[in-house]
């Protein structure tokens, strides 16, 4: 029998790498936001927020579920991004895809597109990974490559989406074992940046793109299906304003801010070949949209940045959008797009980053209709 000294040592088992928290600045600022879905709420019923900032990203979390105290910002360095979106899957996980540039020995742009993802509310990324550039043998046509957009299915299945260089949409997803498949030409030749793909309950994947004449879209019959072109959506859009809610059982409207300065527009196959027009002042940045029940009716929250640089809401019956609706400037103006989410207790809370780069949250009061609470600074 070996004595003590000879024995093996023990392996531990091995654990996936997790970026840490990095040291804060002494002031972190976050800039305005990409998108206007960055306020989850992860599977324990706390919401995060998250924003961009030099080097990296920042995070708040509820303290508790239904708030109103929030830890944060924690820190976490992401070096080089010009761009930062994220997606949130069925299991609670939370996928952050960016864009990212950095410079050769020769100070030439070599641009690929990022991947992390956190696993549970107010815990570390995992390490950053390259998903590559679709660009792998016209390698001049790198540096090129638009933003990304992201959506999981309810597999958890990762899909990304990115402009290339020639104006095509080309979708990257996340195999079995984590392993990417190779990127794939959805055949676009006018595609600008400001991608939205959204998944529906029943784990289908729709994508917008939009152009100079209207909007670009394809959709999923079956989740994890291949996608097909469907029915372009006019009008033209203001790129980057666009987004899609699930308004009905696996249907989706999309809305975006009209390039002309019209307004917000909504659109689904179910209303006509052309979109509602919904009013409002939106900046050209992005639109959020959330389904809420409000005075025990099934509402659409919508939510952008007014040319006054302030919070603008409005609600209204979930695809009664001729029921009409009346956009309130709320709080003081901020730094790009703000975002809506659902608290654990039902709640509409709002958040917005402030022109000091700080969050600024506010929360539904128990009063008719849709009324938000002061503005507090986090």
């Amino acid at each position: 029998m070996p004595s003590r000294s000879a024995r093996k040592p023990e392996r531990k088992p091995s654990r996936p790498p997790v970026a840490e928290p990095a040291a804060p600045p002494a002031r972190p600022a976050a800039g305005p936001p990409d998108t206007g879905r960055w306020l989850l709420r992860g599977k324990d019923g706390r919401l995060s927020a998250y924003a961009r900032a030099e080097g990296g990203l920042l995070r708040w979390t509820e303290e508790r579920p239904g708030g109103p105290h929030w830890t944060g910002p924690a820190y976490f360095e992401a070096p080089d991004l010009t761009y930062l979106t994220l997606a949130q899957g069925a299991d609670g996980y939370v996928h952050f895809i960016g864009r990212r540039e950095r410079r050769d020995g020769d100070g030439k742009p070599v641009v690929d597109v990022m991947h992390s993802v956190q696993y549970q509310s107010g815990r570390p990324l995992m390490d950053w990974r390259s998903v590559g550039n679709p660009h792998t043998k016209l390698v001049e046509r790198a540096p090129h490559l638009g933003d990304p957009a992201v959506a999981v299915d309810t597999a958890g299945t990762v899909h990304v989406f990115v402009r290339d260089a020639v104006k095509s949409v080309r979708m990257r997803r996340e195999g079995k074992g984590g392993k990417w498949e190779g990127w794939k030409d959805l055949k676009s030749s006018e595609a600008l940046d400001g991608i939205a793909a959204v998944t529906t309950s029943t784990g289908r994947i729709e994508v917008y793109a939009p152009t100079a004449d209207g909007t670009e879209h394809w959709a999923q019959e079956e989740r994890g299906g291949d996608f097909k072109r469907a029915d372009d959506i006019p009008p033209t859009p203001a790129p980057g304003s666009g987004t899609a809610l699930e308004t009905g059982d696996d249907r989706l409207t999309y809305y975006a801010a009209d390039a002309s300065g019209k307004g917000v527009l909504a659109h689904r196959p179910a209303i006509g070949g052309t979109a509602v027009p919904l009013g409002g002042e939106p900046d050209p940045r992005p639109t959020a949209a959330l389904r809420a029940t409000i005075d025990g009716h099934d509402c659409t929250v919508l939510a952008h940045r007014s040319r006054s640089g302030r919070p603008a809401v409005a609600a209204f019956p979930t695809e009664d959008e001729e029921a009409g609706l009346w956009w309130a400037e709320t709080g003081e103006p901020c730094l790009g797009a703000p975002a809506l989410a659902l608290d654990a207790h039902g709640r509409v809370v709002m958040t917005a980053i402030g022109v000091d780069g700080t969050l600024r949250v506010a929360r539904q009061q128990a009063e008719p209709g849709l009324a938000l609470g002061a503005w507090t600074r986090v």
